[in-house]
């Protein structure tokens, strides 16, 4: 996983050097991006140019550093942040969260949620509340975690039937998050999962002829028949607000037609 210097280094030289190699984006490619030369760049990074406030913003749009970032960019710069951090139950994010509860509202009978920067649950509609039903206790209590909920012994887990796959896709997942967050908590939580004791394979458990799925199903058991989703993610465009920026919307869609019949019956 790649890892980035400190914001108690001095200046926003070796964060903006990181993020550009991250990237993989050549100072050249980057001055002519933001309408700047390669040698501007270059004095930036080694701290022998102090980059203006507009141009530390300007660099960070153009080598898509998250909004939670921009801001430790600014403070390394010598700036005061320009992005808050709303606590999501301030009455100023009101509007936010009623559009929130009636877009998942609206995707009922399937499953829809809406997970913060640590996959913290903090909104759920009820065709999720169906699957998560007969968790252990212990996993239900605030704070909801998905991650811990999917593939915890006592979680979901045991009832997903492609589980190898699923989790090899949420645990790339979460590295990818690490490698753009510098997230100490992320980290630490992705350690905890990934150490979860993986079930042996079961043969039963996969199909018997190749299923031409169009994305990775999650494939899980519900009283007694196994359900098929795929799932989408989608954020918030050109967030103004850490908090905002960090919160993603996963929906569980059917995977085939049997599934979309099950879920249509079941919440009637």
């Amino acid at each position: 996983m790649t890892t980035h210097p400190s914001t108690a280094e001095k200046g926003a030289g070796p964060l903006l050097r990181a993020w550009r190699e991250q990237r993989r984006i050549s100072q050249l490619e980057l001055a002519l991006r933001a309408d700047s030369s390669a040698r501007h760049i270059s004095f930036v990074e080694t701290g022998r140019s102090r980059p203006s406030e507009e141009m530390v913003l300007r660099l960070a749009e153009h080598l898509d550093v998250p909004v939670r970032e921009r801001n430790a960019l600014l403070l390394a710069a010598g700036y005061a942040p320009r992005y808050p951090e709303t606590p999501l139950d301030d009455p100023a994010l009101a509007a936010l969260r009623e559009g929130i509860e009636r877009l998942i509202g609206g995707y009922e009978p399937y499953p829809a949620l809406v997970v913060d920067a640590l996959y913290n649950v903090v909104a759920a509609n009820r065709g999720v509340m169906t699957l998560v039903d007969g968790v252990g206790e212990a996993l239900l209590e605030p704070p909801l975690n998905a991650m811990r909920l999917a593939l915890h012994p006592q979680g979901l887990a045991p009832r997903i039937r492609n589980l190898r796959a699923w989790r090899g896709h949420l645990l790339e997942q979460m590295e990818r998050q690490i490698a753009l967050h510098r997230s100490e908590p992320l980290r630490a939580l992705y350690e905890e999962v990934a150490a979860y004791p993986v079930p042996d394979a079961d043969p039963a458990d996969e199909p018997s002829e190749p299923v031409p799925y169009f994305a990775l199903p999650l494939r899980i058991e519900h009283e007694g028949r196994t359900l098929s989703f795929v799932s989408s993610i989608s954020t918030f465009n050109t967030p103004m607000d850490v908090t905002v920026a960090e919160l993603a919307i996963e929906t569980l869609l059917p995977a085939d037609p049997a599934t979309a019949k099950y879920l249509q019956s079941s919440l009637l």
